[in-house]
């Protein structure tokens, strides 16, 4: 069995196995400063160690840049060498968007709080959470390189043809779940709420903290809409199609196959409904929790193509199941066992903490692409050479 939480100094264990076995993680941190993640329907708390003036490094790199100085100033007027712990959290400075302010840090809390309260309301197992976090993917996989358009910035899903693409099935339901937190805080653009949310959900559900950088601005009109296909197909009719597809997908964007094994790793939550995409399903035992168990069970599972659902013919589309027919892979997942991806498939089943690090990066830069105007990470550097 999973060992009782052992307080301010242990590794995490991947969620994804104590949830199995019905106990708590263990913690992640060293201070469990911060509210703990309630997502995942396991106590698990990400905290990290406070540096000289209160913050890790990763807290630092995802302050505002009015937090950095209130930080700086604060820790002069009290003395440099001191150590006095700066009561300023990433966020508790509001950080101003759209000419109005907004506080990150009741964002975040707004955001974790509606989750809970939408769960406790379905009470089936099931979260929001994967589906924020679907919608600020789709809502950036639409960039392209060369022709520099697509992407988070304008939040252009609100408008047809995008919001109709068969891509995007059930992402409406994503987007009302955030139109009264979109409503309390005027000075926040949807594009940035929508990214947030993800990095939110993302944490709530046992997953890293990624570094936020607000900015975004909300387009005018569907002309800003970029054209259908640019999102990943779930299969293109044979592994080696399925692969190139993918290649093309990915590449168009500028990922290298690293990345885009990494980004892959977002299956681990949620499911799959026939009502959307026709597909059943979910991808793991734990679909609230983000684990490398995806990774784990697609290596050490054996699959098959799925031929009975509910003891009838099965009439979706291909897709494979695990031996008890309880979990699923589409076909674009059983090509990440397929050269050139086998090999970080293959690396991530192994080591979670990789996973963590390497999914950050990806998605943070998915989450960037073709947004213009984002927040300076100058005085993030400036702050970093003077303390370190």
């Amino acid at each position: 069995p999973c060992p009782p939480r052992p307080g301010f100094a242990s590794r995490r264990r991947p969620p994804s196995l104590c949830v199995l076995r019905g106990a708590p993680p263990a913690d992640s941190s060293m201070f469990a400063l911060r509210r703990a993640p309630r997502l995942a329907r396991v106590a698990t708390a990400t905290a990290s160690r406070r540096s000289l003036f209160g913050y890790s490094s990763q807290e630092v790199a995802g302050m505002s840049v009015i937090g950095l100085a209130g930080a700086a100033a604060a820790t002069v007027a009290v003395g440099l060498g001191v150590g006095t712990m700066v009561a300023i959290d990433m966020g508790a400075v509001p950080v101003m968007a759209a000419g109005k302010s907004v506080n990150y840090d009741a964002l975040r809390s707004d955001i974790a709080d509606a989750i809970e309260a939408d769960n406790d309301r379905r009470n089936d197992g099931t979260s929001i959470g994967p589906t924020l976090v679907r919608l600020a993917w789709h809502a950036s996989g639409t960039y392209c390189a060369k022709t520099g358009d697509g992407g988070s910035d304008g939040a252009t899903m609100r408008f047809s043809p995008e919001s109709d693409f068969g891509a995007n099935a059930g992402l409406g339901l994503a987007r009302s779940f955030l139109e009264p937190i979109a409503a309390k805080y005027p000075g926040l653009s949807t594009a940035d709420l929508w990214v947030f949310a993800s990095l939110v959900a993302i944490e709530e559900m046992g997953g890293p903290r990624i570094e936020f950088r607000p900015g975004r601005t909300d387009a005018a009109d569907a002309s800003a809409c970029p054209p259908d296909g640019r999102l990943p197909d779930a299969d293109k009719g044979s592994e080696p199609a399925t692969v190139q597809h993918i290649k093309d997908i990915f590449y168009r964007m500028g990922f290298s196959d690293r990345e885009i094994v990494a980004l892959c790793g977002a299956h681990a939550l949620g499911r799959c409904h026939t009502d959307r995409s026709g597909y059943w399903g979910p991808w793991t035992n734990a679909e609230t929790t983000f684990s490398n168990e995806y990774y784990r069970l697609l290596v050490e599972e054996k699959w098959t193509p799925k031929k009975k659902h509910n003891g009838k013919p099965w009439k979706g589309p291909m897709q494979y199941e695990n031996p008890d027919g309880t979990l699923m892979m589409l076909p674009s997942d059983m090509a990440l066992l397929a050269e050139p991806f086998k090999q970080y498939t293959e690396m991530y089943a192994k080591d979670e903490e990789k996973f963590f690090k390497d999914f950050a990066a990806a998605y943070k830069k998915l989450v960037e692409f073709n947004c213009k105007s984002l927040q300076s990470a100058g005085i993030i550097a400036w702050f970093r050479s003077l303390f370190g």
